[in-house]
């Protein structure tokens, strides 16, 4: 079971990004999510989208920014994030739990991808 991020890179600010998150094994059953870490801080939430893709939560650090969605249970799960600005630098994480539904907390994701960098520069 692994999950494979991808889609980050160096992007100016006021620019857009989206990241892309494959997953190899059986996901159809899971809530998917993305966290990022900046550098000297914990990780946090990001955004998270249950697995019949039909509910979904942000961090009210980018509500109205970003959209997180699925076209199906078995498909990659992308996080677009517009309007960026350098406190959107970070590596961004994405996860998977055991269960379909929802959650914000770090520590009820139970599969984790090794991280895509995005960097915005002024």
């Amino acid at each position: 079971v692994q999950l494979q991020a991808s889609g980050g890179g160096s992007v100016q600010a006021g620019g857009s990004v989206r990241l892309s998150c494959v997953a190899s094994g059986s996901f159809s059953r899971s809530a998917m999510g993305w966290f990022r870490q900046a550098p000297g801080k914990e990780r946090e939430f990001v955004a998270v989208v249950s697995a019949s893709g039909g509910s979904t939560k942000y961090a009210d650090s980018v509500k109205g920014r970003a959209t997180i969605s699925r076209d199906s249970p078995k498909s990659p799960v992308y996080l677009q994030v517009n309007s960026l600005n350098s406190d959107d630098t970070a590596l961004y994480f994405c996860a998977a739990r055991d269960y379909p539904h929802t959650a914000v907390d770090a520590s009820l994701f139970d599969y984790w991808g090794q991280g895509t960098q995005v960097t915005v520069s002024s």
